[in-house]
């Protein structure tokens, strides 16, 4: 039996803690709220976790809300005329093979506290800062850092060569609302792109009242989304989220006549910039500590990642961990874990950064080519699942060309 200490209990700390304590092992998670504070607290993120990461729950035995939470069908995307107020120059779905499922992280992490101490595992309400990490390393032979907040946060260097930005490439805005009309056929998360604006997104979810909406705002700094830092109340973030829409999104406003928050905590707006962090950090003692998933790897949202890479990192890592036996968790280790992870996690960073960029000409040529050739658009929209598909073609002008041109012979 290992002892192993986890601080940060959210998606991906007690997905390892979990599946520690179901092989046997001696898990302890610190965080500092007790599950009836995230669950009366504000929404934490827009998760939509996509096929491969629902599996990762379902193989531990964690998925407890598929049967209940509305499904995400598809992915769309939209990209408005420049001129012509409610024409669009691209407009496509595209059916999911594997449903995806947003669930509130105040009704799942709530869950899995309950689940993580009913398998035994020690959990600790407290604020974890170096002098408390000492003692963990001291005592147990490894300790996993999956909260990238506070004094901890800085542990972990800026790895320049993998963080192309150094500071805030949008102005987020989460809004949960009931009432929003469906879209027709299918649901689907409904991405609009508006260039030199921003991006706006929506799709069905599972909150703390039940079914919702989730409306996720993304602003370029400085433009006319960039525009939060005034609103002080839920009935203003509300308004100014309908009023977006109004300006550039007709046919998303429409859809909103008649919504409501979900909740006055179910909203939130900030910014950061996107950054990947060396994995490996070393206490004033020596001994060392490994970060995880969003501690040391932090995408912008644009993409809808966030979520699915810390299920993919925690999956990763818990198999390191039960896959080293009596081996130590040396600094070698610690980084060859990481490693595996960047292996898959280097081609989302990619792909979520160029994403925040403005689009190219043969990027455009892509998602409009989607709107005539079905596979295509099949292909982007799965692509959400595992987005190493991307590459070479959406990324390389010379590859995007010769991909096209087949598609088009075929």
């Amino acid at each position: 039996m290992r002892k192993i200490t986890i601080v940060g209990g959210g998606q991906s700390g007690l997905q390892v803690g979990i599946g520690l304590l179901q092989a046997g092992h001696q898990v302890r998670v610190v965080q500092n709220r007790t599950a009836e504070e995230i669950a009366a607290g504000k929404v934490l993120s827009s998760q939509c976790m996509f096929g491969a990461a629902v599996q990762n729950e379902r193989d531990l035995g964690i998925d407890f809300w598929s049967d209940i939470c509305p499904p995400v069908q598809g992915i769309g995307f939209t990209v408005p005329h420049p001129e012509q107020k409610g024409a669009k120059v691209i407009d496509w779905v595209a059916r999911l093979d594997r449903d995806a499922y947003s669930v509130d992280q105040r009704v799942k992490v709530p869950r899995w506290l309950e689940e993580f101490t009913k398998l035994g595992g020690e959990l600790v309400i407290a604020e974890a800062g170096i002098a408390e990490l000492e003692t963990y390393a001291a005592e147990d032979d490894l300790v996993l850092i999956a909260s990238g907040k506070g004094e901890i946060g800085k542990l972990f260097e800026r790895d320049a060569g993998k963080s192309p930005f150094d500071r805030p490439q949008r102005a987020l805005a989460l809004t949960y609302v009931t009432g929003m009309t469906p879209r027709p056929e299918h649901s689907a998360v409904c991405f609009n792109l508006i260039p030199g604006v921003g991006e706006y997104f929506v799709f069905p979810a599972l909150t703390t009242s039940g079914p919702c909406e989730i409306m996720v705002m993304e602003g370029i700094p400085g433009g006319p989304m960039d525009c939060w830092a005034d609103v002080t109340s839920p009935e203003q973030h509300l308004a100014q989220s309908k009023a977006i829409l109004d300006t550039f999104l007709p046919w998303e406003a429409e859809r909103c006549k008649d919504i409501a928050l979900t909740d006055d905590n179910g909203i939130l707006a900030g910014r950061f910039p996107p950054t990947v962090r060396k994995p490996v950090a070393t206490l004033p003692s020596g001994r060392q500590v490994l970060g995880l998933a969003d501690a040391v790897c932090l995408n912008d949202p644009i993409t809808g990642q966030g979520s699915n890479n810390a299920s993919k990192a925690a999956a990763i890592y818990l198999k390191r961990i039960l896959d080293r036996g009596d081996q130590p968790f040396d600094a070698g280790w610690m980084q060859g874990t990481f490693d595996a992870y960047w292996d898959y996690a280097q081609w989302v960073v990619q792909w979520t950064n160029m994403m925040l960029l403005p689009p190219p000409d043969f990027v455009l040529e892509i998602m409009g080519t989607a709107c005539v050739v079905p596979e295509l658009a099949h292909r982007i929209a799965n692509g959400f699942d595992d987005p190493r598909d991307f590459f070479p073609w959406f990324a390389e002008p010379e590859a995007a060309a010769a991909y096209l041109q087949g598609l088009k012979a075929a």
